[in-house]
């Protein structure tokens, strides 16, 4: 069976993919099962601009039609904003929102200065999972939902995750849902 090839994209602020939260040990349990999976720290950690963040995800990860990103916050809007120019086999995006939330250094990032192209995105995106919680102490569960609405994701809403890291919950050392996930869409790859 091909494998798509994984691509994990942090969120803002300086998140290190090899210690933080659950993209180490998604990155290992998806290696132990035979995908190819990038966890690399991303240029540009703290401010994750999108004219640095976007052709990276392009031109040094190679992201293409048969590459799943898995983003979470920033990098999932990353994903977001990559889709509506390229495609991809699909995308999991967690704890994400659309608008710059009225914070400077968000509005400085480059996501949010462009309407969305909703209907790229769907179209370029073979499938896109969702991940929100009700608890977000960052972004209002208003944002993921209207995402939602837009793109009609497979959404799941949960209500004790907060911004799906550790300081959060303690269960966010690790995200079996998306291991599951993957398996399960991998499939489609062979159909």
């Amino acid at each position: 069976m091909t494998k798509p090839k994984i691509i994990i994209i942090p969120g803002n602020g300086g998140s290190r993919v090899n210690t933080d939260h659950w993209y180490a040990s998604l990155a290992g349990e998806l290696r132990g099962r035979g995908y190819e999976a990038i966890a690399e720290d991303m240029p540009d950690p703290v401010a994750a601009h999108a004219n640095i963040w976007l052709p990276h995800i392009k031109n040094v990860f190679k992201a293409d039609e048969n590459t799943i990103i898995i983003g979470h916050s920033s990098g999932g809007v990353a994903a977001l904003r990559y889709l509506e120019n390229h495609k991809l086999f699909g995308a999991i995006i967690v704890g994400v929102n659309y608008t710059d939330l009225g914070y400077e250094d968000e509005k400085e990032s480059g996501y949010y200065s462009t309407p969305w192209d909703w209907k790229a995105i769907k179209a370029n995106a073979g499938w896109i999972v969702q991940f929100a919680s009700t608890d977000d102490p960052f972004i209002n569960i208003s944002e993921p939902r209207f995402i939602h609405d837009q793109i009609d994701t497979e959404y799941f809403e949960l209500s004790d995750r907060g911004h799906f890291m550790i300081e959060h919950n303690p269960a966010n050392k690790a995200f079996p849902e998306i291991i599951q996930l993957i398996e399960l869409k991998s499939q489609l790859l062979t159909k």
